[in-house]
């Protein structure tokens, strides 16, 4: 087991140092206290990148842009590079394009106009290979001192007008975020450079209008929605546990056990009762741990990390091919010994306690892969209770036949016995957790934008996968545990049928169609390279101020879209509330779309520095961070999928609308808003 883990943590260090950045920058101040200072930025490119020119042409991929903020200081020129670019015609765009490899040094000239100055640098721009592109960014602050009596007499008129000037910016600066925070309520903070305030209008879009929702008639708590929906999965994975190798076979042992031990029915039934108990306790401190030691807001990042899920795909493939027989997962031996010796040293309720400890352990490497992923599945609902509520509808449906049992022994006699079609369960689950784990593998590849996963190629897998399943039951693939098959039963054959039918149901995925029932598992359609469905809603604007512009020249309400590349509830919308023809219509006539998704990875062009309602301050660095932190200073919410109807100086015109299926409630939470918007025009 350890040489195991030992070997998955390479894997995942692996997995992630491969997709380390493209470029790798460095900078140096040279001719510190001189009156000749300059500054140094290298770019180390990775082999076989291209790394594009300051004039490349515009019809071609982004140029390398350096934008410099100085204090103290004017530029000499422009950066200059220490070798010339190289040339090539890029047949796609039709252009020559300009570009380096390798490593490629700037030298950017500074002349001080004051005793100590700084420089701040923002780098942009694009790297490419033959089979993809990336952006590339960089920022680096430069400080350094000058001779003071040099830089005076030299330019004593120069030094003023910058003193004036660097005074009038902080001036200005400071007068962006009063304005901020007086748009803002008291308990909310104000985003400070990075936000576009160009004009008064603008400040509203961010003031926080959670005071506002009160004049809308509530809606049913779409909180209470998704804790009954994580309780009904945990639940379900409880029943699927159940079933397996590891658990089975316990069942009328431990009956049997407690029925012997006890002389009479009532204790009998008091101890299964006690250790049915003793099981739900047990996994809902398990769900109360992994909550406090990360916090609900860390476990939505953790699992919308690249590196979290790309090792969870590793660890689902692992289990799987351990359920398929290639080899054994198990706790550490001496654990379950541990616990066997307190439940012979001890006597009475807690000895129970320790022998459903014991079923813990002993059933892991059965049980882990569906804890695992239930509370991955709660994590990602923001909520701080949920991976407890999870682990309580698991511990439950594993509790509960223990329970039954032992009140009513004489049914145990008509459960089924241990045999061969345990194993097969076992199989059919290592199929599930293949699939599935090519979920983990596509947020990580969604939300940093690898393009390495879209849709056509994980349904494809699908296809297979399932197709694969569905022959297996039909007894025409075999594995190592497993024993042969002279007949096919029933239920092999309708479980085969349905496999195999749902196979070729994802066929014409493979061209675009909608396949809204693995919707909340497969990419969105906006992946999708050749579709020749046009059912899908597509986003007007993917950034927030860019949307509230359009909508404000377009004279539209604008629906506010807060979504995520991970979000599973968002792609059922999309598929089963969105494709409806009249919602499609409203949406795309009568508003201003504005998708925006809280776990984007890509990089703001500047850092951005906030301060949250606690007091503790933060640094907003990717778009996903701003989009998020929009979402709760402005509505109070940390939930996806969350839709908002605002105005164009961004106020409320509707209830925020959470994951609710029914079409007609939709249709008349996007006419609501509608009509408002028309009679405040009026």
């Amino acid at each position: 087991m350890r040489k195991l883990l030992s070997l998955f943590a390479m894997m995942v260090l692996v997995s992630i140092a491969c997709r380390a950045g493209n470029v790798d920058w460095s900078y140096k101040l040279i001719g510190d206290n001189t009156a000749d200072p300059s500054l140094e930025i290298t770019a180390n490119i990775e082999r076989g990148f291209h790394l594009y020119a300051f004039d490349n042409p515009e019809l071609g991929s982004n140029p390398l842009v350096m934008t410099f903020d100085l204090k103290g200081c004017s530029l000499v020129g422009k950066p200059v590079p220490n070798k010339a670019y190289s040339k090539e015609f890029n047949d796609i765009f039709g252009v020559e394009e300009h570009y380096w490899t390798g490593t490629v040094k700037f030298t950017q000239k500074l002349k001080p106009t004051a005793a100590s100055y700084t420089a701040k640098v923002e780098i942009t721009g694009q790297v490419c290979n033959d089979g993809s592109c990336f952006q590339v960014f960089g920022s680096h602050k430069f400080e350094g001192k000058s001779p003071v009596a040099e830089a005076k007499e030299e330019t004593p008129k120069a030094a003023e007008e910058e003193k004036k000037a660097d005074e009038a910016i902080e001036e200005s600066k400071a007068n962006e975020v009063a304005n901020m925070v007086d748009s803002l309520q008291s308990s909310q903070p104000a985003l400070v450079p990075g936000v576009n305030l160009s004009n008064a209008d603008t400040s509203d879009w961010w003031a926080n209008v959670e005071a506002e929702f009160k004049v809308f008639e509530d809606n049913p708590s779409q909180q209470s929605r998704s804790l009954w929906y994580i309780f009904i999965a945990g639940f379900l994975g409880g029943l699927i546990a159940l079933v397996t190798p590891c658990v089975w076979p316990m069942i009328p042992m431990t009956v049997s056990f407690f029925l012997k031990q006890n002389k009479t029915r009532r204790k009998s039934i008091i101890a299964a009762i006690t250790y049915g108990a003793s099981i739900i306790v047990i996994y809902v401190l398990l769900g109360l741990i992994v909550t406090a030691i990360f916090g609900a807001s860390a476990l939505n990042e953790l699992a919308t990390s690249a590196g979290f899920n790309i090792a969870f795909f590793l660890l689902l493939v692992l289990f799987a091919i351990s359920f398929m027989g290639g080899f054994e997962i198990t706790l550490p031996s001496s654990w379950s010994n541990k616990m066997d010796s307190k439940v012979d040293s001890t006597t009475g309720y807690l000895s129970i306690f320790f022998m459903a400890f014991t079923l813990a352990l002993v059933s892991f490497s059965c049980t882990g892969p569906i804890i695992g992923t239930l509370l991955v599945e709660a994590a990602a609902t923001s909520n701080f209770i949920s991976p407890a509520i999870g682990m309580a509808g698991f511990s439950i449906a594993l509790a509960l036949p223990f329970t039954l049992f032992a009140i009513f022994p004489t049914v145990l006699k008509s459960v089924p016995k241990s045999g061969g079609w345990m194993n097969t369960v076992k199989v059919v689950l290592g199929f599930l957790e293949l699939a599935l784990a090519l979920k983990f593998l596509s947020v990580a590849d969604l939300a940093y934008g690898w393009r390495i996963l879209d849709r056509e190629v994980f349904i494809s897998l699908w296809i297979v996968i399932f197709a694969l399943l569905g022959v297996y039951l039909l007894g025409k693939i075999t594995f190592p545990h497993d024993t042969k098959v002279e007949k096919t039963g029933v239920t092999r054959f309708l479980l085969a049928c349905i496999s195999l039918s749902f196979a070729v149901y994802m066929i014409p995925g493979l061209w675009g169609a909608p396949l809204k029932s693995i919707s909340a598992f497969a990419p969105p359609v906006s992946t999708q390279d050749f579709n020749l469905y046009d059912g899908s809603v597509h986003a007007t604007s993917s950034d927030y101020e860019e949307g509230m512009r359009m909508a404000r020249d377009l004279k539209k309400p604008v629906m506010i879209d807060f979504s995520g590349f991970g979000c599973v509830n968002c792609r059922k919308m999309e598929a089963a509330v969105w494709t409806n023809p009249e919602v499609k219509s409203i949406i795309e006539e009568d508003y201003v779309l504005i998708t925006l998704m809280v776990d984007d990875k890509k990089p703001l062009p500047e850092p951005i520095e906030v301060k949250e309602s606690d007091g503790t301050e933060r640094t907003l660095r990717t778009y996903g961070d701003k989009w998020s932190y929009l979402e709760r200073t402005k509505f109070g919410a940390n939930a996806q999928p969350y839709y908002v109807l605002v105005d164009n100086n961004g106020k409320p015109l509707a209830q925020p609308y959470g994951y609710d299926e029914n079409i007609t409630k939709y249709l008349q939470f996007l006419r609501s808003g509608i009509e408002r918007y028309n009679s405040q025009n009026k």
